[in-house]
């Protein structure tokens, strides 16, 4: 078992971050780029690696990596913030919320008020904006990620349907989009919430449980091929 891993504070030491994998297909190098880091010019690294990459693994091996199973590459937009970061563009009104609502959110490595654990990627699924352009057509991914992924929230966006999808140790299972209809979807009491929505989503991928396995979405062996350490159950 690998030591606790300090803040990154050399090129070294980003370096051996960016190599630890979460997932099959997946390194923590994936979700680090940030546009406010870039021009901004403040780091955009976690403050506790450790919890950044536990929830990291969370997110890609239950839902990004069984999501790329069903649908082909998925393009990461932006992911991982830091607290330093996302405060930054919150304060300068950059499309980013507060420090405390963005904790265990986009923020992987803080945890939310209630002590839980998270984190957010926002993603674009190529196969599926090919194919379904038309005004309200996220709804159909929306569902099928609805009814067949552990989410806990998801927010649509116009641009190529690009969509925040958050892994959270207690999950919400709510949908909520700033594409048009700009509405909330469905959330915990709706009486659109529970049940089979199969109809909603006629075309897309069947749903293969077998893309879901441990198998299909961590490491050979379930080891990180890097450092050793097993994914945690």
């Amino acid at each position: 078992m690998r030591k606790p891993m300090r803040k990154p504070t050399t090129v070294e030491a980003l370096e051996d971050l960016g190599r630890v994998r979460l997932s099959k297909s997946f390194f923590m190098r994936d979700f680090l780029y940030s546009d406010i880091s870039q021009i901004h010019g403040i780091p955009n690294v976690p403050d506790d690696p450790d919890l950044a990459i536990k929830a990291g693994r969370r997110l890609c091996q239950e839902l990004l990596e069984p999501l790329q199973n069903h649908f082909g590459r998925i393009a990461i937009r932006s992911a991982y913030r830091s607290a330093a970061v996302n405060q930054y563009g919150n304060e300068n009104k950059l499309n980013c919320a507060s420090n405390e609502r963005n904790a265990a959110d986009h923020i992987w490595d803080l945890r939310d008020k209630n002590g839980c654990m998270g984190a957010t990627a926002c993603i674009v699924v190529p196969w599926f904006y090919d194919r379904y352009q038309q005004q309200g057509d996220w709804r159909k991914l929306a569902w099928w990620i609805h009814d067949h992924l552990p989410y806990s929230t998801m927010h649509f966006f116009p641009k190529r349907w690009a969509f925040n999808l958050q892994w959270h140790e207690q999950r919400k299972k709510q949908i909520d989009s700033y594409a048009e209809p700009k509405k909330r979807l469905t959330a915990p009491g709706m009486a659109n919430h529970e049940g089979s929505h199969a109809h909603e989503y006629v075309g897309l991928p069947a749903f293969d449980p077998s893309l879901c396995t441990p198998e299909a979405v961590r490491p050979y062996g379930g080891a990180d091929a890097e450092t050793g350490d097993v994914a945690e159950e």
